[in-house]
């Protein structure tokens, strides 16, 4: 009798397969990059391959196992687990196996794999999930964990994804920084045990240390060889990424939530459902792997990936808080003048009960200010049209000044110890966004804006502060989940303002880069890098986004930070998504007629600069010089741009060998951005070249001259 209930045990639970599968291979694949699984007699799941795309379907059969696939916590192995889960009887095992895994084609081109695993003693079921970007070489990858017992369980661990690597040696780079210092690139090896990039600041969460990584294997990171992979998770908030090197020199890498202070306490039958890693393996070295990733989010993850981007006029750093109407319709005229398509209306534009004159009062009070704008945003939008530019506006609607109305009526929506003295940063704290009554309050503030004022072509939607004071009122004896929930009210509020009005853009801004990630970015027409705009600093800060993100996802504006010239504050900022802020009125017309000319060749060129290949050529990290060039997707256009930042005396000076242009063809060279009536220093300009002689023996573009900068157009003849 019991041996007939357990083989009905086994059948039922898809064990009896198990036994029998010997080692079925599951293979994930794009058109470079193999991702292989097999199961083992023992029915659980392995990693076998990861790397170039094998050519031979039959070569899968000869490799061998490999490590467990979603490593669990409480069984034989000795380092970091994908999974630590605890039963309501109190066992914190589990053994995963595999039950079964299936196929489809969401789209043309995409590939979405599912493997399920099931523990046969305790009702719980994990689904690992990859998408295959065939054609952009990207895998994406998530987790669902559910389960049928009585109780609940808790979730300790919950890794988005683990994947094993083997190798002799190991680099990673790391994006580290904090305001206005963002994305410093740091390369170190990685030996035996472990290294955690991680964060634990809740909102605003990647302002020291962002959510991405460049593994090298064998050598140190190169532009255009090599072995790399490049990752990135898709979450707004805390994350950990592990990299652990065991004693026989494997490397597994663990991303996904970061589990500090978030055990999850999960009911029968829901399912947690952990944010996507996302990944590409290059032969080509970063800058393949870079375009891979480009390619990829243009066409599926951000939003407008493919539509245009408008330049604009922000009023910030011409007025800060101190303005009122008359101002802005004169910096209006200025946007027309400049030829730009929009303008932006920063902070400082409501609350009357603590008028927004500082950052110290009014945020959450969403009124405009009676005696800065008696007229109210409609009489601005309107002022805007008149003159046929777009207006846009700043918002900040996840956060509260204590000095505010909203504050006064609704403590019980922010993120505060009832009992304790709260801790401020930038005089604000944050909203409770697991609340679901906060995240109407919050989408209203958008609702009630495009209601009234439908003409709002634009939001600035920005994030000043990490979450401090860590306590919901809201969650009350399930304070673990408010880190993890927080996001999800926070996605909650930005797919309902996607639902119903799906073509508003928006910019992603916090603090400048405190949110860079391809989960936001779904909502998000562009981001902030930095609030540093010193044209030297945003060589290095968008040379550091540009390993993951396309140029038209990046806003760069030309401002009056730093002492360099117009010209190169433009032709910096022109390498990103065009715009500016600063006093047009108070530049030499000289200076303006550039700044009109650089608008109008950026509209011309976006082709090329927003859709086109990116080649990084020289690093301003190796020189004190930069180099950095966009090719149409069809090659007949290119605009390069060259930096001479702070050369040495007497430098040796060579050509630089340009990319992805076609071999065969010739290429006319012309310098443009340049002031009206002045002649080019390029010994090359105005001269035609071969596509491979440009690539093979380059052309001269540096000085030792201090911040200069040349743009130059490359056109087929």
């Amino acid at each position: 009798m019991k041996k007939i209930l357990l083989i009905c045990l086994l059948v039922c639970t898809g064990a009896w397969q198990i036994q029998a599968s010997g080692e079925k291979a599951i293979r994930i694949s794009t058109d470079q990059t193999d991702l292989v699984f097999k199961v083992g007699n023992n029915g659980r799941l392995y990693q076998s391959y990861l790397g170039s795309k094998l050519l031979n379907e039959s070569d899968i059969d000869q490799l061998p196992a490999g490590k467990e696939a979603y490593i669990t916590h409480g069984m034989e192995d000795y380092f970091e687990p994908a999974i630590h889960v605890v039963h309501n009887d109190g066992n914190p095992s589990l053994l995963l196996k595999y039950v079964s895994h299936t196929s489809a084609n969401p789209q043309p081109d995409v590939t979405e794999t599912t493997i399920t695993l099931k523990d046969e003693v305790y009702p719980v079921v994990v689904k690992l999930y990859f998408d295959a970007f065939e054609k952009e070489n990207i895998i994406k990858t998530h987790t669902e964990i559910t389960h049928q017992e009585k109780k609940p369980v808790t979730l300790f661990k919950y890794a988005s994804s683990l994947l094993h690597v083997n190798s002799d040696k190991y680099w990673l780079t790391e994006f580290s920084g904090d305001w206005a210092h963002e994305v410093n690139m740091s390369e170190t090896p990685l030996n035996f045990g472990k290294k955690i990039v991680d964060t634990k600041l809740g909102s605003r969460a990647d302002m020291f240390c962002s959510p991405f990584f460049i593994l090298a294997l064998d050598k140190q990171a190169q532009e255009n060889q090599g072995d790399v992979l490049l990752g990135t998770l898709g979450w707004t908030g805390n994350f950990r990424f592990t990299f652990e090197v065991d004693q026989q020199n494997g490397l597994r890498i663990i991303s996904g939530i970061n589990p500090y202070a978030s055990e999850y306490r999960l009911d029968p039958k829901e399912i947690f459902r952990t944010p996507e890693f996302i990944f590409t393996y290059s032969t080509e070295g970063k800058g393949q792997a870079s375009r891979n990733f480009h390619d990829w989010a243009r066409k599926y993850q951000l939003k407008d990936g493919m539509k245009d981007r408008m330049t604009l006029l922000n009023n910030w750093e011409a007025t800060y808080f101190d303005f009122n109407e008359d101002k802005l319709v004169a910096l209006f005229d200025e946007a027309r003048h400049l030829g730009v398509d929009m303008f932006l209306l920063d902070d400082g534009w409501f609350a009357n009960k603590y008028p927004r004159s500082s950052d110290h009062q009014g945020l959450g009070d969403w009124e405009e200010t009676k005696d800065k704008l008696p007229n109210g945003i409609g009489k601005l939008v309107k002022e805007a049209n008149a003159r046929g530019v777009k207006f846009g506006l700043w918002i900040e609607p996840e956060m509260v000044n204590p000095k505010s109305e909203l504050y006064e009526k609704h403590r019980d929506w922010v993120i505060r110890f009832p009992n304790r003295e709260e801790y401020y940063f930038r005089n604000q704290l944050v909203l409770d966004l697991s609340n679901p009554e906060v995240q109407e309050y919050v989408f209203g503030i958008v609702d009630n804006l495009l209601t009234k004022y439908p003409g709002i072509a634009y939001f600035k939607w920005d994030c000043n502060s990490p979450i401090t004071n860590i306590y919901s009122s809201y969650l009350k004896d399930k304070q673990s989940h408010l880190y993890v929930d927080h996001v999800r009210g926070l996605y909650n509020v930005l797919e309902k303002i996607a639902a119903k009005y799906p073509d508003i853009p928006m910019m992603l801004c916090s603090g400048g880069g405190g949110r860079t990630d391809y989960e936001a970015l779904k909502y998000f027409t562009e981001f902030w890098p930095s609030d540093n705009t010193d044209p030297v600093e945003r060589i290095f800060i968008q040379w550091g986004y540009s390993q993951f993100f396309p140029s038209k996802s990046m806003a760069a504006h030309v401002t009056s930070w730093g002492k360099q010239s117009v010209k190169f504050r433009v032709d910096v900022a022109m390498m990103c998504k065009l715009g500016f802020d600063i006093r047009v009125n108070e530049m030499k017309e000289a200076d303006q007629q550039l700044c009109r000319n650089a608008i109008q060749n950026f509209n011309r060129l976006k082709p090329a600069i927003l859709e086109g290949d990116l080649y990084r050529l020289v690093s301003p990290y190796e020189k004190q010089h930069s180099a950095v060039m966009y090719t149409s997707k069809n090659k007949d256009k290119a605009v390069l741009f060259a930096f001479d930042i702070h050369p040495r005396y007497s430098e040796n000076l060579r050509p630089v060998r340009l990319q992805g242009l076609k071999p065969a063809a010739r290429y006319k060279i012309e310098e443009i951005n340049l002031h009206q009536g002045s002649q080019s220093r390029l010994n090359a300009n105005g001269k035609v070249y071969s596509g491979d002689y440009l690539m093979k023996v380059g052309i001269p573009l540096f000085s030792s001259s201090h911040t200069v900068s040349h743009v130059i157009e490359i056109t087929e003849q």
